[in-house]
């Protein structure tokens, strides 16, 4: 069975054409009934309220919801971590339905507008310990989300410092009590909670694919048949230089 890249919107063009660099075919998923031909998948980055719209307009909540609940991966980016979140704050008027599964409250938009987006290097020793390479990351930003507070089962694979001010606004959005803090602290941007994954930024819009490896790992780990279910993308060109569509996706 080949990995699923969620088709409604957004940055699924990229993800399917980082899986194909690895040699891993991905299938666009639009319909409730086209995941049962997958055995994982990918949420990507896009408009988090358009993305739940169309999901809606498909029916596709309750077939996501039991594709979490029987422990096939998922990965979100960006916008797709926002699914999964089991709660998540800073939405629009009416706030947007939500897959979840990942026991962690996410602020949607966390770092600004569009003309916040921005790039940096993110430290992810975890993902260095199981892919190689460097110890960092490139995390691309795109309008996008960050994790507030996770559960006990939650682990934390990279996070980002930001002006203690602004944490403390967001976690005012939880009902939470204001800690004294000094002048930097942490917000989450990657975690890992059993078959589900979750990254703030955008892995499939850099050249370094070790995130969608790892989470191909994570595929083969959930069982004894996973490691056969991924299909290699037969008779197509894998080459990084591969042309994509015109249409230009629009992001978290």
């Amino acid at each position: 069975m080949a990995v699923g890249v969620l088709a409604l919107q957004g940055s699924f063009n990229e993800h399917i054409s980082a899986l194909r660099k690895l040699g891993v075919k991905g299938v666009e998923i639009r319909k409730p009934e086209q995941l049962e031909q997958v055995g994982s998948l990918i949420i990507p980055g896009g408009e988090s309220t358009t993305m739940a719209k169309l999901a809606e307009y498909h029916n596709l909540f309750p077939a996501l919801r039991e594709f979490v609940k029987l422990g096939k991966p998922v990965w979100g980016t960006c916008a797709g971590l926002i699914f999964l979140a089991n709660k998540a704050v800073g939405q629009k008027t009416g706030g947007q339905e939500l897959v979840g599964g990942l026991d962690c409250t996410v602020h949607r938009n966390f770092f600004g507008s569009q003309i916040q987006s921005f790039e940096t290097e993110l430290s992810v020793p975890e993902l260095a310990a199981k892919e190689g390479g460097p110890e960092t990351f490139r995390g691309v930003f795109i309008r996008a989300p960050a994790i507030l507070e996770v559960g006990s089962k939650v682990e934390v694979l990279a996070d980002y410092p930001v002006p203690s001010g602004k944490l403390l606004d967001s976690i005012s959005a939880l009902e939470a009590p204001q800690e004294n803090a000094g002048s930097e602290k942490k917000v989450i941007v990657a975690v890992k909670q059993g078959n589900l994954l979750g990254t703030a930024f955008h892995p499939e819009l850099t050249a370094d694919t070790r995130w969608h490896s790892y989470f191909l790992k994570m595929t083969s780990e959930v069982g004894e048949e996973a490691s056969s279910s991924i299909s290699v993308a037969g008779g197509e060109d894998t080459s990084s230089n591969e042309q994509l569509g015109n249409d230009l996706p629009i992001y978290q």
